[in-house]
């Protein structure tokens, strides 16, 4: 399912909630309210509230309707065209809200949706579904037409060339590391992006992959110490990346 992240700005604090469904509230701005202190209660900027809610001025007025920030979670399979598409925006508005130099995105990361409104996503996530559940139909007809003997390939037995490489784990917060991987995925502002690093001559940059162990990600870096049958993958956090420690994995090469 897709999901949006949404935090609503209210007369007291309200933390950031990750909806599975594309929902959000509205609350008034009550009296002694302005836009700094709220920016400031939910870890933001007066600047980007003014730019998401596209205001001229700072100044707010009471019982006046705020949306502090508004954030889509890349699943499996998207792309910016299909983002854009379901949600009426433009690829190019996509990347300019996130700062992006080329097209490709990676499962987990999240992208800003600053000044895409709240009913276009709601038909936009109900489509989806129908479109979605109508596509699995005619794909599974089509593969029962062409040969019985045919199985669709299941969530964890993805089709591909596999290889078998030494895994190892890496998180964006170490001692040097910029947190942004050689294809411009910020992990520092994405830390649950599935990412892995990867040997371009062995698993070209930009391939969904998925990993034994790991799941779906995207290559998406390399790394002087990734060479030949060799990945590293990003985890969030230093506990994660020592308890993965050094595994033999298979990692398939996702056929599109």
């Amino acid at each position: 399912m897709k999901k949006l992240a949404v935090s609503i700005v209210a007369a007291v604090s309200i933390a950031g909630v990750a909806l599975t469904s594309v929902t959000a509230e509205e609350q008034s701005v009550e009296k002694g309210d302005n836009l700094w202190t709220i920016a400031e209660t939910n870890h933001t900027t007066e600047e980007k509230q003014v730019d998401i809610n596209e205001f001229k001025t700072t100044t707010i007025q009471p019982k006046q309707k705020l949306n502090l920030h508004q954030t889509y979670e890349v699943q499996r399979g998207d792309t910016l065209i299909s983002i854009g598409k379901a949600y009426h925006v433009s690829v190019d508005n996509l990347k300019k809200w996130n700062e992006l130099e080329s097209n490709l995105i990676v499962i987990g990361q999240e992208l800003d949706m600053k000044g895409v409104q709240i009913e276009q996503k709601k038909a936009a996530v109900a489509s989806s579904h129908v479109a979605n559940e109508t596509t699995a139909d005619q794909r599974e007809k089509q593969a029962k037409q062409t040969s019985d003997s045919k199985q669709q390939p299941s969530k964890d037995n993805p089709k591909g060339k596999t290889v078998t490489v030494s895994a190892t784990a890496y998180t964006a917060d170490c001692d040097g590391c910029s947190g942004v991987t050689s294809t411009g995925v910020d992990l520092n502002a994405n830390p649950n992006a599935k990412v892995i690093a990867v040997d371009p001559n062995v698993i070209p940059l930009g391939s969904e992959v998925y990993v034994e162990g790991y799941g779906y990600a995207t290559a998406a870096d390399i790394g002087s110490a990734i060479q030949g049958k060799r990945i590293d993958i990003h985890v969030p956090t230093k506990k994660k990346a020592y308890n993965w420690g050094v595994r033999t994995v298979d990692v398939t090469i996702v056929n599109k």
